[in-house]
C-alpha cells in the first residue's frame, strides 16, 4: 500500500508449497483489508487431489479457513488456479472448469471468479467461451510481452 498498489494476491500456489497454509493466508488477507487493499485470494487443488475427486472438499476448506471471521468479501476476488494446470500449459475440460467455478460463486455467494492457470494465447478462447469466467489471471504468458498483448486482443475480440 505505501508503495501505490491497490491489490495483492494472496494464496498462490508458488506460496502455499513454500508453507503459507489456511491460517496464514486468513491472516494476511485480514491484514490487507485493513490496508484497504483489493485482495485476488487464490484457491485450487493439487493433481492428487484432482486424482482423488475432492477437488470441492479442498475448494471449500480453502474458502472456509482463508475467509474465516471476514465479514465484508466486497474487496476480495476469488480466482480459482487448478495447481496442476499452472504452467503446464493443460487446462481443465470445459465443463469441469465451469461446474467448479459454479460451485465457488455458490459457495462464497459472489459474482466474480477468475480464473487462472496456463492461459495463453492459444486456450484464451477456448476459456473466454465459458460463460461464468468473470476474468483471467494470467502467470507466465505475462512475462512474455507478445504473449500477453495476444491474449489482451483476443479477450476484447
Amino acid at each position: 500500500k505505501d508503495v501505490g498498489a491497490n491489490y495483492v494476491i494472496i494464496g498462490h500456489s508458488e506460496n502455499r508449497k513454500s508453507g503459507e497454509n489456511d491460517k496464514l493466508i486468513n491472516i494476511k488477507i485480514k491484514s490487507a483489508l485493513k490496508a484497504n487493499l483489493k485482495i485476488i485470494f487464490c484457491i485450487g487443488e493439487t493433481l492428487k487431489e484432482k486424482r482423488k475427486k475432492i477437488t470441492k472438499k479442498i475448494l471449500s476448506k480453502q474458502i472456509k479457513l482463508g475467509l474465516d471471521r471476514i465479514k465484508n468479501k466486497k474487496n476480495i476476488i476469488i480466482a480459482y488456479e487448478p495447481v496442476w494446470s499452472i504452467g503446464t500449459g493443460v487446462i481443465p475440460k470445459s465443463k469441469d472448469l465451469y461446474d467448479t467455478i459454479n460451485f465457488i460463486k455458490n459457495k462464497y455467494r459472489q459474482n466474480k471468479v477468475l480464473y487462472g492457470g496456463s492461459v495463453n494465447p492459444k486456450n484464451i478462447n477456448e476459456l473466454k467461451s465459458i460463460n461464468n469466467i468473470d476474468g483471467f489471471l494470467v502467470g507466465g504468458a505475462s512475462q512474455d510481452s507478445k504473449k500477453f498483448i495476444d491474449i489482451i486482443k483476443k479477450t476484447y475480440n
